[in-house]
């Protein structure tokens, strides 16, 4: 595997043991250490939280990963408005979100109407969006996201019903016009079949949330 390979970790603090200071602690920990080892995105996919909450959370993972290392994006679970007050670099946003191109206006309008969202947003968000079908990754490309995540592409633990998409589905979403990463179910046994079907990356949450992130990176990047 390259090492342009694209990496994604999608948060999930309810999974840490401890009480809500302690959950928060260790996820800010896992966020920077998985900042720290190269992952170019991380999602911050906290959906309990209020919008306060998660904008207090969301400035402290900004400054884990976006002040000591630039190059990993945090990126917001659906809230355009917590992105630009946190200093986010963009939103993540479901199938059925608003479009790309709606935040793309809306960061434009809020960045360009105060020196301060102006000095502490990204010029221009990252805008992911998930996809279930090829269709919606066509959808994706076609209103300007930056990439897509398609799932679940394999049977997930924490979810046996549901219905995994599969590697033939996988391959032809991958057609779309931008990267497409893999999510759902995958480990680094099955992450190399992702890549053959053309995917540009991959997507977890227990991947790197439960492991040593630069093993995994090391591994999945064939370093």
């Amino acid at each position: 595997m390259a090492d342009s390979l694209l990496l994604y970790y999608i948060t999930d603090r309810a999974a840490f043991a401890g009480d809500e200071h302690t959950r928060r602690i260790r996820l800010l920990d896992k966020i920077a250490e998985a900042a720290s080892c190269g992952i170019d995105y991380i999602q911050l996919r906290e959906k309990d939280l209020t919008a306060r909450e998660l904008e207090s959370l969301a400035r402290e993972a900004t400054s884990a990963c976006g002040v000591r290392h630039p190059a990993t994006a945090l990126l917001i679970n659906s809230r355009t408005d917590v992105a630009l007050a946190s200093g986010a670099a963009g939103v993540h946003l479901t199938a059925n979100d608003i479009s790309p191109r709606e935040v793309c206006t809306a960061w434009a309008d809020r960045c360009g109407a105060g020196a301060l969202l102006r000095k502490s947003s990204a010029p221009d968000p990252v805008t992911a969006v998930s996809c279930h079908t090829p269709e919606e990754a066509d959808r994706a490309a076609f209103n300007k996201a930056g990439f897509a995540v398609f799932a679940p592409v394999f049977e997930k633990k924490n979810a046996p019903g549901t219905a995994p998409a599969g590697l033939d589905a996988l391959r032809q979403a991958c057609r779309a016009s931008i990267p497409v990463l893999a999510l759902g179910g995958v480990t680094l046994q099955n992450a190399k079949s992702c890549l053959q079907a053309g995917a540009a990356g991959i997507a977890a949450i227990r991947l790197f949330q439960e492991n040593d992130v630069a093993m995994i990176v090391r591994e999945l990047r064939g370093a």
